[in-house]
């Protein structure tokens, strides 16, 4: 199965050539069965693929393979191939993307149905899959950066699909603009990878790092530039603002950019790069303090949002922050087990969204929802099990995996525990206030809304449960020793991170202060779901309109901190101004004026010229007297 792993990625890249180069002549129901089809057997193959790497681990042999398609680029001391690296850490991710994709691509052929672009859709998807495998598989940091910046173009043409929109043609360009930020500091750090280590395969460059001084300017230089990247491509402060704007793409767009694809690229690339950043505990620091400030700021303005899909885009964004403070603490292992957890209540939280903008005729705001468990019962069910894992709520997944990053955080520095704790408890209430709203209470929408009101089709629903059930039990991947577990995900990715923890040691934390942290953080996620359901279900309470006065913290809330509007006028108006002034005035009046002088003058001069050309013969033999006796007198003074 190992000589198969070319055909992962192959598959999907031949799904995208197929629907795309016959989209106008391919009936739909094929275009799906395609697209679908191609990323199932993708999935199969990864399943393949894992079960060799578990029976290596289980064996006690190596369980990192790697495959050589071809030689790349050579060029002088430059060797880059093409080359694939399967170890536990890419073989779980293997299973994320495929897994959690092909689900969404099932979901969007019910979703998509009635779409004019439906098979240039699912061809977008399937390369979006292309270039996220090719990130995940790559054995050196050239082919992942290809994939890096695949998904960033991919990104763009989803988020843009309906680019009729100038509203969702902005979102594409935004999100393409604050990626490349990021992705600048990745190309610059490979420079210096190179530089520094003469390859850029990771079995070339890890083994050497292992060796080098703790707290090296070097390596200091080349984590922080690929931290930017991450900041880019996860989304946190200060690139940001792209993922809540991300929302303009289809709902299927948004589960799988926000759950299995691009927003973990960062977080991946850090776990793979782990040992870069165990010997800079300054990096370390910066990625948690970012990531818990990200955490915290995301949070903050999910409480007050009233569209569904921007409150789970916050949330993304904040979930993405606590996987940051993971890394940050050194949590390698509880990091990416919230990317698993996460990818499983996410994509299901989106995609239930989706099934509530079906049916209530692609309305978006909750203010005009309320009551529809009755009509929708399966999406309400999913989502509550989604919103219970998010919310930290055992025994569902979400409880294990902020667990662990939160007793990392405890041991490192009390300080990022008590923030993390804040953060928890802000996401508990926001989830269930989500929830509350939008299928608890009276039906606020129109009559016309009601009548259309309906649960989703199959092609929809079944992806639901799937994911509902991996939200519920996900979590027994990883049961911690106090509940009687064996650090099943942490025994499995221990060689990935063997260089790391022989650096800082194993983590040890007693059984009792375990307990009791996850007795506090599991307590206070019930009292915020149970204070959410006082205000929005007894209560009845309705969020004001958008133009209704607010206090200030919530107007502050409500407006997302206001860093749209300051990047605008620290950065795009200045800059703005300055492209004019450079149009006006150094291109226009400058550059131009200068190149249309030149010529003018000249076609002046030839006007003027051109009036010696009288055609009378005198005049020329009196103007070669003239020219004569000019060099005679200039060759007598100058004999």
């Amino acid at each position: 199965m190992i000589d198969l792993i070319w055909l992962i990625p192959l598959l999907p890249l031949v799904g995208f050539l197929v629907n795309g180069i016959g989209r106008d002549v391919l009936p739909r129901p094929l275009v799906g069965i395609i697209g679908s089809g191609v990323v199932f057997v993708s999935f199969l193959l990864s399943c393949g693929v894992f079960a060799a790497v578990y029976a290596a681990r289980q064996a006690g042999e190596s369980a990192t393979f790697t495959q050589s398609i071809f030689e790349w680029i050579s060029a002088g001391n430059l060797s880059v191939s093409l080359s694939f690296l399967v170890d536990p850490l890419s073989a779980i991710m293997l299973l994320i993307v495929t897994g959690i994709g092909f689900l969404i691509h099932v979901y969007s052929i019910g979703y998509m149905k009635h779409d004019d672009g439906f098979a240039k859709f699912f061809a977008f998807l399937n390369l979006f899959i292309f270039f996220m495998l090719l990130l995940v598989l790559g054995s050196n940091y050239v082919v992942m950066f290809i994939g890096w910046e695949g998904v960033g173009l991919c990104s763009y043409l989803l988020i843009g699909f309906w680019f009729k929109n100038s509203a969702f043609a902005s979102a594409a360009k935004k999100a393409f603009v604050m990626n490349r930020i990021g992705d600048l500091g990745f190309l610059i750090a490979v420079f210096l990878i190179f530089n520094t280590f003469g390859t850029l395969e990771f079995a070339g460059i890890f083994p050497r790092a292992a060796d080098m001084a703790m707290g090296d300017t070097t390596l200091l230089l080349i984590t922080l530039l690929l931290f930017v990247a991450a900041t880019g491509k996860s989304a946190q402060i200060p690139l940001f603002t792209w993922l809540p704007d991300a929302m303009a793409g289809p709902t299927p767009v948004s589960a799988l950019i926000h759950a299995a694809t691009m927003v973990t690229a960062g977080i991946y690339m850090i776990a793979r790069s782990n040992i870069l950043f165990t010997l800079s505990p300054i990096t370390l620091q910066v990625v948690a303090a970012i990531g818990i400030c990200t955490a915290l700021l995301a949070a903050a303005v999910a409480i007050t949002q009233n569209d569904i899909k921007k409150v789970l885009a916050y949330s993304t964004v904040s979930q993405l922050g606590y996987m940051f403070l993971g890394l940050g603490v050194g949590a390698f292992t509880g990091a990416f087990f919230h990317v698993i957890t996460h990818a499983f209540f996410k994509a299901l939280l989106f995609l239930g969204a989706g099934s509530v903008i079906h049916a209530m005729s692609n309305e978006q705001d909750m203010r005009s929802m309320g009551g529809l468990k009755k009509q929708l019962p399966t999406t309400y069910l999913t989502m509550l099990v989604a919103t219970i894992a998010i919310s930290g709520i055992p025994p569902l997944s979400g409880f294990f995996s902020k667990d662990e990053i939160l007793a990392h955080a405890f041991s490192a520095n009390k300080l990022l525990w008590v923030l993390g704790f804040v953060g928890a408890l802000f996401t508990a209430f926001y989830m269930f206030r989500m929830l509350f709203l939008t299928f608890f209470g009276k039906f606020r929408g129109t009559a016309e809304q009601a009548g259309h009101l309906h649960e989703s089709p199959a092609t929809m629903t079944v992806p639901l449960v799937i994911l509902a059930i991996l939200a519920a039990f996900g979590g027994w991947l990883n049961v911690p020793a106090a509940l009687g577990g064996s650090h099943l995900l942490a025994d499995f990715l221990s060689p990935v991170f063997a260089d790391s923890v022989a650096k800082t040691g194993a983590f040890h934390l007693d059984h009792t202060t375990e307990y009791i942290l996850m007795g506090v953080s599991a307590l206070a996620a019930v009292v915020m779901a149970l204070a959410a359901y006082r205000q929005y279900v007894s209560k009845g309470v309705v969020p004001v309109a958008d133009e209704a006065p607010r206090g200030l913290l919530a107007k502050i809330s409500y407006h997302k901190f206001y860093v749209d509007e300051l990047y605008d006028a620290v950065i795009v108006r200045p800059l703005n101004a300055l492209s004019v002034f450079f149009y006006r005035v150094v291109d226009r009046s400058g550059i131009d004026g200068l190149v249309n002088g030149l010529s003018r003058s000249v076609g002046e001069s030839g006007k003027g010229i051109r009036l010696l050309q009288t055609g009378n013969v005198g005049f020329y033999i009196f103007m070669m007297v003239i020219a004569i006796m000019a060099l005679l007198a200039y060759g007598f003074f100058n004999g």
